[in-house]
């Protein structure tokens, strides 16, 4: 099976019912193609000049796909803008800037290719037990792109006052999609590090030069390294994305242990994720059924309360694994950044589910899968397909 094999098979329209009217913020509609939002919003400060925090947008978009998104710029041109990987269209203008909760969902058509015509068969009897049973609600591991091959996460060390650690694994630790300058480049820090003024001198300039020469400036007039301050300059995005990877990581593991202490072990199937071992329901009694859909997590960090009973022990389970305390789930530096508060659904149920087979006209003589659904804000659609072609 084959998943984006061009960007069209991978499409996601951002639903909202936020109506422009007056205000001070201009409100638009992006279209990108093959592009992340980061870079997107970045592109669109250079290109305008603008200040990054006029922006401000509801959510991350895949890259490898094409998207629709809206986000608000204070005091923004009221005109477009187009550039080759993205249209950005002006709809008018809001009193407020467009975040999370203005919109409630995505609305996908993705394109599954170079199927057998057994995988197809799995594939939709999946569908009929995903409307059955609903789906996990599992961060997929787009979410979890910050995590390099040591497997340890930044945050983690962030959150401990590993301030060296941290920014190590930020700059540092090598990832598998490293293009090959920057694996050079993070093959040079590893071979110096702690050689800053060599460091700076030997890297190319970059966002990460820049963060080395703050501590080689410290060395240089007798002073230790300043790693905190040096975390601090990494780009307040990219910060905000260790947070949320870390995050994630231990609900879904919380999750894991909630789904396997309220199912039948007979019915579940294993799959793993950079998070770690996760697991489908693939049938559930009515007693099972309500639980879980029910159900909803909280967001790990020191912001909430210790749940009381059997949610609470499955937490410090979790926790316990990870040798780090609920209280210390938390940023002391910079103030800048922070991890998420909020609730979860254990379980959701893609709305409008269909699937629909026809001859692949880029695969000879196999069937593409096309399926069309809509998902609440913050759910992946990878989860969905990896439930109709990973489980057998």
């Amino acid at each position: 099976m084959k998943l984006r094999r061009l960007p069209e098979d991978f499409q996601v329209e951002e639903l909202t019912d936020l109506v422009p009217q007056h205000g001070p913020f201009a409100l638009y509609r992006l279209t990108k193609t093959s592009i992340g939002t980061p870079e997107a919003i970045s592109a669109i400060v250079e290109r305008w000049n603008l200040q990054r925090k006029r922006i401000s947008y509801g959510g991350l978009k895949d890259r490898h796909a094409v998207t629709t998104q809206h986000l608000t710029i204070y005091s923004g041109p009221r005109k477009a803008l187009r550039q080759d990987s993205f249209v950005l269209e002006y709809l008018g203008q809001t009193n407020t800037p467009f975040t999370p909760p203005d919109f409630h969902g995505n609305r996908f058509q993705l394109v599954l290719r170079d199927m057998q015509q057994a995988e197809v068969e799995r594939a939709e009897a999946a569908v009929a037990q995903v409307q059955q049973t609903g789906l996990p609600n599992y961060f997929d591991d787009q979410r979890f792109g910050s995590l390099g091959v040591s497997g340890d996460w930044i945050a983690r060390a962030w959150c401990l006052s590993n301030w060296e650690r941290a920014l190590w694994l930020a700059l540092a630790d090598p990832h598998v999609n490293d293009s090959s300058s920057e694996k050079q480049q993070k093959q040079l820090l590893r071979e110096l590090w702690g050689q800053w003024p060599e460091c700076q001198q030997r890297l190319e300039r970059s966002h990460r030069r820049s963060i080395v020469t703050h501590l080689s400036d410290k060395v240089k007039v007798g002073r230790d390294p300043d790693f905190r301050g040096a975390l601090a300059r990494i780009n307040i995005d990219l910060r905000g994305l260790y947070l949320s990877a870390y995050q994630s990581a231990l609900w879904n593991r919380w999750l894991t242990r909630f789904i396997e202490a309220h199912s039948d072990p007979t019915s579940l199937a294993s799959f793993d994720l950079l998070s770690g071992r996760c697991v489908f329901p693939l049938t559930l009694n009515a007693v099972e059924a309500a639980t879980l859909h029910a159900a909803e997590l909280q967001l790990p960090c020191a912001r909430i309360e210790r749940p009381d009973g059997l949610l609470g022990d499955l937490l410090d389970a979790v926790l316990q694994e990870e040798k780090i305390e609920l209280r210390e789930i938390r940023v002391k530096y910079p103030r800048d950044s922070f991890f998420s508060k909020g609730m979860r659904r254990v379980l959701i149920r893609p709305a409008g589910l269909m699937c629909a087979v026809a001859d692949d006209d880029l695969h000879e003589h196999r069937k593409k899968l096309t399926l069309s659904f809509d998902l609440p804000r913050g759910s992946y659609a990878t989860i969905l397909v990896k439930r109709l072609t990973d489980v057998d």
